[in-house]
């Protein structure tokens, strides 16, 4: 008796590309389970739920995207060789992808433990797993028991020859300018992540718009799966607010001064009002006998406070167009910036924008300091990272340091909108690596992490293609009436409908992360916020354009020195040495880093001008060249019967004619000189491969005869042919 179903499957046309989605094949003990496929490449996404014992105070969903090796045919590169505990950074970023626009499905209040696993078990590498894997994790969840408000749908914009392509090959993507990933339902996008090379703002409008569009097979697909193939969905009635209690509070809000509380400018000043007018709610509620005998009642009140903060500042903004901090909707927070900010750092910028503040360092290295990343593709190399850091203290907490999922995903957004102006490694062979250190942080630290190292590239001197900057927008929504923010707050992004990251040059977008809270935004309000980001953006290139006009002439004198030589290929083997000995060597002696290319082309990145002048004389040592009439220290290297040969410098060898021996008549070769005999020679005579040495010539200059041309020419054709014949006779006899 078999326990199993026959599988099902949908099917939705892509680009041209079958996206097939399946269930009832595999894992079929899993809540919800699926794969998705395109081409050969497969991906499983998995759901499994169960009930919390406790109220946690927040949704405990955890997406977990990984990659198997397996699936591209390849073994792990790790020591263990197999695919370690710790996500890459890879994983981490598609997890984030996957999780931004799924959670905000499920209804508030969910009392359920909720775990998403989505791995790739087949990869053709041509098309990409992380949007197949969204997908995926939409359509397992809608034939889960879960309650869930989808479906959603990912896919990845690209535009080749001015034309959208919706989820592109690896190969259509090397020619496209835009690459940007994203989620939409049925009547909305709900996530968009994604880099572009200056494309325009009503570009990247437009592409969204019609990739949502485009999208809406997948939307239609998993609908249908669902209604083939969808478990029963378990019930959930949202617990009912206490009417009683809200209006109670609200009451007690207003009196204890919430409305002035949400008006102070400081971000900790206005904590510490806020603080106060809860204080001052909860003391009055625990006083009143309807709520002293029942505490538990008063569990929610710090939501119902909250829901009275948004309401207050939401009301003001849309009413009378001015924020928490008295700014009004278009207004950039003002900015300082101090470039140079470390002395001995290669390229810095101190960046503070508000109460947002960035330290930002750039470091300069050889290609051996550049990251090697493992993945389903091969080895991947980056010459260009940027790293985001944002300790406790930047908001005032002490908790544990750690690289969290989000400071990852930070890093990555700040990345993508700086590597388009990274200059080529043909004109720039330097490893780049940027630190953002967050030092304080109220509202967009991830752009201040844009601005600021930008700032310090251009300090470090590398000559980047244009400056970039980049804002944080938000929304304010209620009906048909909206109001666009530029700069946000913190606050303003907790009770905003929209967090809109832009990034870009004076020319275009470099950058840009949407996180949407709300069922659906116009593309009007879209553009709109575009519009107010370019000015915004223009505003801030424009102050740093006042504290650093450029990328500074020269690189710091505590960069890395670099330098390129060309040598004959043939002569590689002999700077490299018997198991890198001389390469060794001459990293040991000048502290220099030496990359040598089969073609002969050697770059060398030294720490001081003096260790790059010794590198270079110890590289070009293998490669020199003889020079007509310049005297050198030779080594015998074989005897022959007319003459001897000699090494006059690596790899390079001469004759010395048994007439320029000695000054006088040589009889036998051995008489003047033997094997292994340092002894110093002159050049005479240079055709092609062959060259010819004196010893003659050497020491008749000793004597204080000048040597010419003529005293070492080829010996007249009796003499020198003679001593040869007799020489040759009476080895015969």
């Amino acid at each position: 008796m078999s326990f199993r179903k026959d599988p099902v499957s949908v099917t939705a046309n892509i680009n041209g590309k079958d996206v097939i989605i399946e269930t009832g094949r595999v894992a079929t003990q899993a809540h919800g389970s699926v794969t998705v496929r395109c081409g050969d490449t497969m991906v499983l996404v998995t759901v499994c739920s169960q009930p919390l014992e406790a109220d946690r105070g927040f949704f405990p969903l955890t997406v977990e995207y990984s990659e198997r090796m397996y699936a591209a045919g390849r073994i792990p590169g790790s020591f263990f060789r197999r695919e370690i505990g710790r996500p890459s950074e890879r994983e981490t970023l598609v997890s984030r992808l996957i999780d931004r626009p799924i959670r905000p499905l499920f209804p508030k209040g969910l009392q359920e433990d909720v775990q998403l696993l989505a791995t790739v078990i087949s990869s053709d590498q041509q098309n990409e797993s992380d949007v197949l894997a969204l997908t995926g994790a939409s359509a397992a969840v809608m034939l889960s028991p879960l309650p869930f408000e989808g479906p959603v749908a990912g896919g990845r914009i690209g535009r080749i020859n001015g034309e959208f392509v919706l989820n592109p090959t690896l190969a259509e993507m090397e020619r496209s300018d835009l690459n940007i990933v994203f989620a939409a339902s049925r009547d909305a996008l709900t996530m968009v992540e994604g880099e572009a090379e200056f494309v325009p703002e009503d570009v990247i409008i437009d592409a969204l718009e019609w990739g949502r569009k485009a999208l809406q097979p997948l939307v239609e697909a998993q609908e249908r799966l669902r209604e083939l193939a969808g478990k029963p969905k378990m019930s959930f009635t949202p617990a009912l607010d206490d009417t009683e209690l809200l209006e109670k509070v609200e009451k007690l809000a207003m009196d204890a001064g919430v409305v002035e509380s949400m008006r102070v400018p400081g971000k900790l000043d206005r904590k510490v009002a806020r603080q106060k007018v809860k204080d001052a709610v909860m003391e009055a509620l625990k006083a009143d006998p309807a709520y002293a005998e029942t505490p538990e009642r008063l569990a929610p009140v710090a939501d119902m406070l909250t829901a009275v903060e948004k309401k207050v500042v939401r009301r003001r903004i849309l009413d009378e167009g001015i924020r928490i901090d008295g700014r009004d909707t278009h207004t950039v927070r003002p900015i300082a910036i101090e470039p140079g900010f470390l002395p001995r750092a290669h390229g810095s910028a101190l960046f503070t924008r508000g109460e947002t503040q960035s330290l930002c360092v750039t470091t300069l290295g050889s290609s051996a300091d550049n990251q090697r990343v493992d993945s389903l593709a091969g080895d991947v190399t980056k010459y260009f990272m940027l790293h985001y850091n944002f300790p406790p203290f930047t908001v005032g907490e002490v908790k544990p340091v750690r690289i969290s999922r989000r400071e990852i995903g930070h890093g990555a957004l700040a990345e993508k909108a700086l590597r388009p102006i990274i200059p080529p490694l043909e004109t720039f062979p330097f490893t780049v690596r940027v630190v953002a250190d967050t030092l304080e942080s109220n509202g967009s630290s991830s752009m201040a992490a844009v601005c600021g190292g930008c700032l310090s590239l251009m300090d470090a001197g590398i000559p980047i293609k244009a400056p970039v900057a980049g804002v944080a927008m938000g929304l304010i929504k209620d009906g048909d009436k909206y109001v666009v923010l530029t700069d946000i707050l913190g606050d303003e992004d907790a009770l905003g409908d929209m967090d809109f990251k832009i990034a870009g040059t004076a020319e275009g977008v470099t950058a840009v992360q949407m996180d949407i809270k709300i069922t659906g935004l116009p593309t009007e309000v879209m553009r709109r916020a575009m519009q107010q980001a370019h000015e915004g953006r223009m505003h801030i290139l424009g102050e740093m354009a006042k504290a650093l006009p450029g990328p500074r002439e020269h690189l710091s004198p505590y960069a890395p020195q670099h330098d390129e030589v060309m040598v004959n290929p043939d002569v590689i083997r002999m700077i490299i040495g018997p198991g890198g000995k001389n390469i060794k060597a001459i990293t040991a002696a000048t502290g220099a880093s030496v990359d040598i290319d089969d073609s002969g082309r050697i770059s060398i990145f030294a720490p001081t001008a003096e260790a790059m002048r010794q590198a270079r004389e110890l590289v070009l040592y293998y490669d020199q060249r003889p020079e007509l009439g310049k005297n050198y220290t030779a080594k015998v290297r074989k005897i022959l019967e007319i003459g001897a040969i000699v090494e006059i410098m690596p790899n390079v060898e001469a004759l010395v004619h048994v007439s320029q021996l000695d000054v006088g008549r040589v009889e036998k070769v051995s008489d003047a000189v033997q094997l292994g005999q340092d002894l110093v020679v002159k050049v005479i005579e240079i055709n092609g491969d062959r060259i010819r040495a004196s010893r003659k010539a050497v020491l008749l200059e000793e004597q204080g005869v000048a040597w010419t041309p003529e005293q070492t020419s080829r010996p007249p054709r009796g003499e020198g042919r003679d001593h040869d014949r007799g020489e040759r006779r009476r080895r015969r006899d």
